[in-house]
């Protein structure tokens, strides 16, 4: 009979492993929902679309530094729409903590460099 026990609690402890997996598949990774909250408290706090991060850098101190772009000011055709580039501070926890607009330009304007 300790054989179908152990067989037993074996299948159970099969069933919790495979319940956590499918637990943690259903969430996104650590990184991607430290972007995504990001883009929205910005996008909150400016009133305005956050369209897009276009870095991401986590610091030793295990802060977030993120450069989010976001649309001030939308305008007919597309291609001329004013966007500007935010620096983003989060912590560690995924809370803004600062953001400072570094750049504005038009959407079908490259850089010159």
């Amino acid at each position: 009979m300790a054989n179908t026990s152990d067989a037993h609690t074996s299948d159970t402890d099969t069933s919790d492993n495979a319940t956590e997996k499918k637990t943690d598949e259903g969430k996104l990774p650590r990184t991607a929902t430290i972007i995504l909250s990001a883009m929205q408290q910005l996008s909150g706090l400016l009133g305005l679309p956050a369209e897009g991060v276009s870095s991401c850098e986590r610091i030793e101190d295990g802060t977030w530094k993120l450069a989010v772009e976001v649309v001030e000011l939308p305008r007919v055709p597309d291609t001329m729409t004013l966007l500007a580039s935010y620096e983003v501070d989060v912590d560690s926890d995924g809370e803004l903590i600062g953001y400072r607009r570094t750049r504005r330009y038009e959407r079908g304007r490259a850089d010159r460099r």
